[in-house]
């Protein structure tokens, strides 16, 4: 691992001393680790929704009725459950 060293103000520092104290992490570093893969996994999630979107839009408009789209939806659900 590499080793870092960062500032953080006074609220900030309160705050992770706060989650210290809750015994959800250790120290300082497993926070923020923790911290640090949420905000990948957020990023890869917006990601993700980001090219759903661009592939709907390069998709066109639907001839489908909002019942047909939805029943497709449903049916897609059922059958990965």
């Amino acid at each position: 691992m590499i080793k870092k060293s960062i500032t953080v103000t006074d609220k900030q520092n309160e705050w992770m001393q706060s989650q210290l104290k809750s015994g959800e992490y250790a120290s300082d570093s497993e926070l923020l680790r923790d911290l640090i893969r949420k905000e990948q996994r957020r990023n890869e999630d917006i990601n993700v929704i980001r090219e759903a979107l661009i592939m709907g839009e390069q998709s066109g408009y639907s001839t489908k009725s909002a019942e047909q789209i939805l029943q497709e939806f449903k049916d897609k659900r059922r059958i990965n459950a």
